[in-house]
């Protein structure tokens, strides 16, 4: 079954579908073209429907009206009177004088404790530029260069 979060497996499937389709079936399709004619079948006479008989369509007692209760007056609310405050008088703010400036007492140095030295890197062993070849037989030929 395809499922629609992996779209990628249909690539495949079209191309293994394309690689097993061959020339015959476009041949034997172009034969169905050139055939004469089809014999037309006998159409078949099917029996008339049975009608439904038709039932009085029932009728309902009409219902009593419900006689519902008036809503009691709510009488309205009355806004009450607030009385009015006077707004207050701030003092206003005084100019402050200029304020020494404190001094911060020296902090006393820290000593900072000494690391132990760490130990040095192991260094890979250098090979060799040219490595003898173990063969002198199967040796490649050395270049010549004339100056």
């Amino acid at each position: 079954m395809v499922h629609h979060h992996e779209p990628s497996i249909l690539l495949p499937l079209l191309l293994i579908t394309l690689s097993l389709m061959n020339g015959k079936e476009v041949l034997a399709s172009r034969h169905l073209l050139q055939i004469p004619a089809i014999p037309e079948l006998p159409k078949v006479e099917l029996p008339p429907l049975p009608t439904l008989p038709t039932f009085p369509k029932p009728e309902l007692p009409p219902l009593p009206k419900a006689e519902l209760p008036s809503l009691p007056d709510i009488p309205s609310l009355l806004k009450p009177d607030l009385p009015t405050f006077h707004k207050p008088e701030l003092p206003t703010v005084p100019d402050n004088p200029d304020l020494e400036e404190l001094e911060l007492p020296e902090s006393p140095e820290l000593e900072v404790p000494k690391l132990p030295e760490l130990p040095s890197l192991p260094t890979f062993p250098t090979f060799p530029k040219e490595i003898p070849f173990p063969f002198p037989s199967l040796s490649p030929p050395l270049s010549t260069t004339t100056p």
